[in-house]
């Protein structure tokens, strides 16, 4: 199964660890930290230019693989699709 997370990109659903609500998970200290780091590090993706309002933890086979994607697509949203996506697949 592949996710949809906004414009033209795809993840592999059996790589994402967590979809997050921005909005919320942000007001941790831990989160905040977290996402500087990837940030530091390169292993963020911003995915258009307004307020994120979700961000996909993604950890694939290879280190170059791993990333946080952020999203202008509602963690709701991308919960509904991955189901949809699952429920297509039985």
């Amino acid at each position: 199964m592949y996710l949809h997370i906004g414009e033209d990109i795809v993840v592999n659903g059996k790589d994402i660890i967590g979809v997050f609500d921005f909005e919320t998970a942000t007001l941790s200290k831990n989160t905040q930290n977290y996402l500087k780091d990837k940030e530091k590090k390169g292993k963020t993706v911003t995915i258009g230019k307004e307020m994120p309002k979700a961000f996909i933890v993604v950890e694939g086979k290879k280190e170059i693989h791993s990333k946080v994607y952020l999203t202008l697509v509602s963690s709701l949203t991308l919960k509904r699709r991955a189901e949809n996506y699952k429920l297509m697949e039985l």
